[in-house]
């Protein structure tokens, strides 16, 4: 394995399941670089070239979560002087089936212009897997032209056409472009071995309007971003999980991307719930991890598949979250006869978590990963000491979904006249109990896991934040998790670690930087808790690290005294976009239960972000649109319930 490459000064351009990276010139020139479309590399090469010399590139522009503008000037076309008078801008564009480069040549000079602009184009057809793993590239490339194929010899293939047509070479113009006027060319690259992709339509763009206007950015960020990032199985819509290494359909990441981005309506959690519930694990495999009842980790393409099975279920977590997932949807409007045809995989969920003795637990896979919950790196899991926990570990983050999903697996199966409801809350009172008895460090705050021997691991981490608004906590012990998690707040949000433990470092992985999506879900559960002060910093942190990263979050930074990017870190990322509309929900302290016809707000007051105004919110098929006071007194405009 080699050096995993690095993102941080790239810039990407997101239509699931396609992504386009390049550095800030456009031009691809191996590692990372390249456009990808179901894990596969089509593009390895693309180099532009006027006259034979490279363009002087001045400017990058995101015009959109799938598109970028390159702007590039060429000193010593047109008129002599010290002001380019010739420019080159590239505005590219992806889609879910490869992507688009438009050129357009411009002389602001006072004579004709005759140049050869020629593009210089390959692909080596790697998979994304071993681009990660920084393996080299193929040996040999094929040289792409308009009008021709390329195929990789097992059915890969790649097309490209241009307009107008090359008269230069297989992608090369001659061109006069007379003074004050342009030249454009189009081209576009496809994978062609797959049907086409047609995106269905969104459900609606939620829209804020606040005092702090870094709100109104992250959240239309986050929702282009999420946009970017659906993909579809069938008819079912969900969130890959990021660009550029995991963008394909996770049980973890996908559910909790919808479940955070419950604002923007219930269609893509019913697709995640419906696309995961096809693949619930059937029988005992060690080589994947299935067994039966259990949620899968992640599903790759068969020709993409690098170190791990094409369809993995490594993980200890996704069970329990596609429970609530299912509850949640149903709460937000999600209609019943969606969620009935689920509760047979509810049930089957609930059985397999049920099957556990004590604890829900994990050991590492024999052929998989080391750890099985979200911080899922190999030294994620650690003692105060530095030492690395050895398994059977049981997180505590992962018993407080369970109990989570035992209640919620009650609610379900009540509200729709099903049997089980009472044994279901037997379990979630009985894990509770246990866990008050076992998890607890004499520091007062619960370990991060127990590990094979018993032992607590006793790191303080962000974990802990997850136990919050889960139920499985009295309030007693809320306000002690709420008070440590405050000492792990960073400036620009919560940190996975303490940095009084032994493996402390800002820009790890999992032990001391900074996860959005962690630090919104540990918001959320403050909010439910009743820890308005402490959820109020927690959102100028996170806006703060909006600000730093142009509103785009990425997958995690060292968030220490100033936001640093994490080198190969995903951006975007689903479950960090969907921090955007998990801050809405926090600042309105909304609750929904739509099967009753109940909504509650209860915004934070004094509000962090000052007046603020929130359109767009999509419950139970309607809208709701709300204003609310600096005082964090609401005024609701458009009532879902009363339209």
């Amino acid at each position: 394995m080699g050096q995993q490459p690095y993102l941080h000064e790239h810039v990407t351009c997101v239509a699931a399941p396609a992504t386009w990276l390049s550095g800030a010139s456009g031009q691809l020139r191996g590692g990372a670089d390249g456009l990808y479309v179901d894990d596969r590399r089509v593009l390895s090469t693309l180099v532009v070239t006027v006259d034979g010399v490279e363009p002087v590139p001045v400017q990058v522009t995101r015009t959109g979560a799938s598109s970028a503008r390159f702007a590039a000037v060429l000193p010593g076309l047109g008129d002599d002087g010290p002001d380019p008078t010739v420019t080159l801008v590239r505005d590219r564009r992806t889609t879910p089936r490869g992507g688009t480069e438009t050129l357009t040549l411009t002389n602001l000079s006072h004579t004709t212009l005759a140049v050869e602009i020629a593009i210089a184009a390959a692909t080596d057809f790697a998979t994304m897997g071993a681009v990660k793993d920084g393996q080299p590239s193929a040996s040999t490339v094929d040289v792409l032209g308009a009008g021709t194929d390329a195929a990789d010899g097992n059915g890969m293939r790649v097309a490209v056409t241009a307009d107008p047509l090359p008269d230069a070479g297989p992608l090369g113009w001659r061109v006069a472009v007379e003074p004050r006027a342009s030249w454009t060319t189009t081209v576009r690259f496809a994978r062609a071995d797959a049907p086409p992709i047609t995106r269905s339509a969104s459900p609606g763009e939620l829209r804020v309007t606040a005092d702090d206007r870094r709100l109104d950015a992250l959240v239309r960020a986050s929702v282009d971003d999420l946009e970017a990032l659906r993909h579809a199985d069938g008819d079912d819509a969900y969130y890959t999980a990021g660009s550029p290494w995991y963008l394909t359909l996770f049980g973890r990441d996908s559910l909790w991307a919808a479940r955070l981005a419950l604002p923007l309506g219930t269609g893509v959690a019913a697709g995640t719930l419906r696309a995961l519930a096809r693949r619930q694990g059937t029988k005992h495999d060690p080589d994947t991890d299935e067994e039966p009842g259990k949620i899968l980790h992640e599903v790759r393409p068969a020709d993409a598949a690098h170190w791990l099975p094409p369809v993995y279920y490594g993980t200890v977590d996704a069970t329990a979250l596609f429970v609530s997932t299912a509850a949640d949807a149903y709460r937000w409007g999600l209609p019943a006869a969606e969620v009935e045809p689920l509760l047979p995989h509810v049930e089957r969920a609930l059985a397999w978590l049920a099957g556990h003795d004590g604890f829900v637990a994990y050991r590492s896979s024999a052929k998989g990963l080391a750890n099985h919950g979200w911080k899922d790196s190999g030294d994620g899991i650690q003692h105060a000491d530095g030492r690395i926990a050895r398994g059977p570990l049981a997180l505590a983050e992962v018993q407080a979904y369970a109990y989570r999903a035992f209640m919620d697996g009650a609610w379900l199966l009540e509200s729709f006249g099903r049997d089980g409801a009472a044994h279901w809350r037997e379990r979630a009172s009985a894990l509770a109990a246990r866990f008050r008895a076992s998890f607890w460090c004499p520091g007062g705050y619960p370990a991060v896991a127990l590990d094979g021997d018993g032992e607590q691991v006793d790191s303080l981490t962000s974990n802990i934040g997850h136990l919050l608004g889960t139920g499985l906590l009295s309030p007693e012990e809320s306000a002690r998790v709420a008070g440590h998690l405050a000492t792990l707040r960073s400036p620009f949000g919560i940190r996975t670690i303490a940095p009084s433990s032994g493996g402390y470092n800002f820009l790890s992985y999992h032990l001391g930087s900074v996860w959005p999506h962690d630090t919104a879900i540990a918001l959320l559960g403050l909010v439910r808790d009743g820890h308005g002060a402490e959820a109020a910093e927690v959102i100028r942190a996170l806006l703060a690290a909006g600000e730093r990263f142009d509103a785009r979050l990425p997958e995690l930074f060292g968030g220490d005294d100033a936001p640093t990017p994490y080198p190969a870190s995903c951006r975007p990322q689903a479950w960090s976009a969907a921090a955007g509309p998990a801050l809405v929900t926090a600042l309105l302290g909304l609750d929904v239960d739509a099967p009753s016809g109940r909504l509650t707000l209860a915004p934070l007051a004094p509000s962090p972000v000052g007046a603020y105004r929130v359109r767009g919110l999509r419950i139970a098929g309607g809208s709701l649109d709300v204003s609310v006071t600096a005082a964090g007194e609401a005024t609701v405009h458009s009532d879902p319930f009363k339209a």
